[in-house]
């Protein structure tokens, strides 16, 4: 029992340190990802927006233009809700 042991033990060590150096290259990812955003900041680009844009350019095609639909119809509907505020106003 106790070589299955030294090898359980063996086995566990390995997945933990494979899982400590995938962590240590996202940290370095990360970092680098900062810089780029950084970079572009000092160039006067909205972080914010670039950010955006990264999120928009994950969805496919179909689930962006339902979200840009919807949000279209939410707008107006919006708009026309303000209409008889502004009259009574």
């Amino acid at each position: 029992m106790g070589d299955t042991v030294g090898i359980a033990g063996e086995r566990i060590r390995s997945f933990i340190e494979r899982v400590e150096q995938i962590e240590e290259e996202l940290k370095a990812l990360n970092e680098g990802k900062k810089e780029v955003f950084s970079e572009a900041k000092g160039e006067g680009f909205d972080v914010k927006v670039l950010k955006e844009i990264l999120k928009i350019r994950k969805q496919d095609k179909d689930q962006r233009d339902e979200q840009e639909s919807l949000l279209d119809l939410y707008m107006r509907a919006m708009e026309e809700g303000e209409e008889p505020m502004k009259k009574a106003a």
